[in-house]
């Protein structure tokens, strides 16, 4: 992609936008994400200081324990995770894989370490990660990854490119809207933007904003009802994002325990994932 001034995609008004609704009438198309991310010891994590065996452990902590506190709510519910998986995993927690694919997950690409961004790396080096996120996943899984978000959400003038050149198909980072939308690039090619959120996600909402347990699940319930009552008549997309470090905690993970029980009490939920919600976006003719 060349150097603009808007994103790759025309301005368009939700309201003069066709009517449709998700597969079976559904409303709400509901994305659970959890981000399982793998940090390097001997690289910066949260400080200067190498190692940073604070800021270590607790990430640690998520892939160890975290995780699976949030396996167990999604199995309650019927949901199907979509992981944005930084692909160091795949070879540092194996076992995490395992139970991903038991309960038939998606895996998405989200660089190899989220000690390293895109943007900070040459050209190069970006394609090169880009290839090796997903062949790995790809090996490790079985699954070639569908979906794209980079870590930090940071991309390149070329990262679109390098994407559709490895067969990616969506990407999370551009957070723009409540439906997906097609992304035109150089050469008549397009992916998708999936509506990821940096809103409803526990990261700003804990580190940032200091948010209590109850006041996330709160804020979850009214995205909900606002997407639900707008749902009736034009499909919505409901993302949440989740860091095992984060809601897995033992006093944060009731709140998504909440939230999920009442997001899926009502009619009109599809439980989805993001190569899902992609491939029914575009049979209906939207993208």
């Amino acid at each position: 992609m060349k150097p603009r001034k808007t994103g790759p995609y025309p301005y368009s008004p939700i309201v003069r936008r066709p009517k449709v609704l998700w597969p079976n009438g559904n409303r709400v198309a509901l994305w659970v994400i959890p981000n399982i991310e793998f940090f390097a010891l001997d690289e910066k994590i949260t400080t200067p200081n190498i190692p940073d065996v604070a800021g270590f452990a607790v990430r640690d902590y998520g892939n160890r324990i975290g995780i699976f506190r949030i396996m167990d709510v999604l199995d309650r519910h019927g949901v199907r995770g979509t992981v944005a998986l930084n692909s160091d995993v795949c070879a540092q927690h194996p076992e995490i894989i395992e139970e991903g694919n038991k309960r038939g997950w998606e895996w998405m690409g989200h660089n190899e370490s989220n000690t390293r961004y895109l943007n900070q790396m040459t050209p190069d080096e970006e394609a090169r990660t880009i290839r090796n996120t997903v062949e790995t996943i790809t090996r490790s899984t079985g699954t070639a990854p569908k979906g794209w978000l980079s870590s930090g959400l940071q991309e390149t003038w070329g990262t679109l490119d390098l994407l559709c050149d490895n067969g990616i198909e969506y990407c999370a980072n551009w957070v723009v809207d409540d439906q997906p939308i097609p992304m035109k690039l150089d050469g008549g090619r397009t992916i998708q933007a999936m509506p990821y959120s940096l809103e409803l996600n526990d990261k700003p909402a804990f580190e940032r904003r200091f948010m209590s347990p109850g006041d996330f699940d709160a804020m979850i319930r009214r995205q909900f009802d606002t997407l639900w009552r707008e749902g009736e008549t034009q499909a919505r997309v409901m993302a949440i994002a989740l860091h095992p470090y984060l809601i897995g905690m033992p006093h944060r993970i009731g709140a998504l325990d909440s939230a999920l029980e009442y997001i899926c009490s009502h009619k009109g939920v599809w439980r989805a994932t993001g190569a899902e919600i992609a491939a029914a976006w575009r049979s209906i003719g939207s993208g």
